[in-house]
């Protein structure tokens, strides 16, 4: 299991404490040069696998950092959780269950599935972003996915090993990029329903981030597209 954090200190222990450890062999925490004590948080918890960046990466370089090293520690199966709370770790069991089982390589944690996000307090402008942003990502890369932008994911090992993801962004856009580097693949992608929680500790980007992140989704589709024509060809997926 990876965490990648930013300023996590609030809300790190009471994610950790839901995690069920009796499937959870690892945890890995990148601390992506947070400004308060995340990292010795960490530690005090009894986390072993701890990577604190001395510059910050942003959010796409510190999940390469995790996935790297949850490859490196010989991981089969991979669940990517903010440790900011929004997201419940009791749904580990769930998801870990369909990769193992070897239905789907790739599970993903939606906040829209059952209507969670509006109930869990997200704003409404980002719910109808998301929506938006979500018809024209399955537009363009053929699929049906309920949401793109969700904290909470889950690969196999293979998945992880057969896609280019450190030629991904260092931003927010690098979760975009890397589920379309899935589907180019032919990962076939399962859902399910996540409660998810909106409060002041929780992570968020202000709203000039938020469009930035937009554009570059809206990009990155248009891309999936583009090489899938072969009208041109991308890196990220040769």
């Amino acid at each position: 299991m990876v965490l990648p954090a930013y300023n996590a200190a609030r809300t790190l222990e009471k994610t950790y404490r839901e995690i069920p450890f009796d499937i959870v062999d690892e945890v890995v925490l990148v601390d992506d040069a947070s400004s308060d004590n995340t990292s010795e948080l960490g530690r005090q918890l009894g986390i072993k696998h701890i990577i604190r960046h001395e510059k910050n990466t942003g959010y796409g370089g510190n999940q390469k950092s995790c996935y790297n090293k949850a490859l490196e520690l010989g991981a089969d199966i991979v669940i990517m959780l903010h440790p900011d709370y929004q997201y419940t770790p009791k749904l580990i069991p769930a998801m870990t269950d369909l990769i193992a089982g070897n239905l789907y390589p790739v599970v993903l944690a939606s906040r829209i599935l059952g209507n969670g996000a509006l109930k869990g307090g997200m704003p409404l402008y980002k719910y109808i972003a998301n929506r938006l942003l979500t018809f024209f990502e399955n537009l363009m890369t053929g699929q049906k996915l309920s949401e793109y932008h969700t904290g909470y994911r889950a690969f196999s090992k293979e998945v992880l090993q057969g896609i280019r993801y450190q030629d991904n962004s260092d931003d927010f856009v690098f979760d975009n990029q890397m589920l379309s580097q899935i589907i180019m693949a032919g990962f076939p992608i399962a859902e399910i329903t996540c409660p998810t929680k909106y409060f002041e500790e929780a992570s968020s980007i202000n709203f000039s981030r938020s469009v930035k992140y937009g554009l570059g989704v809206l990009r990155t589709s248009l891309v999936h597209r583009l090489h899938k024509w072969k009208i041109i060809r991308s890196r990220l997926y040769t």
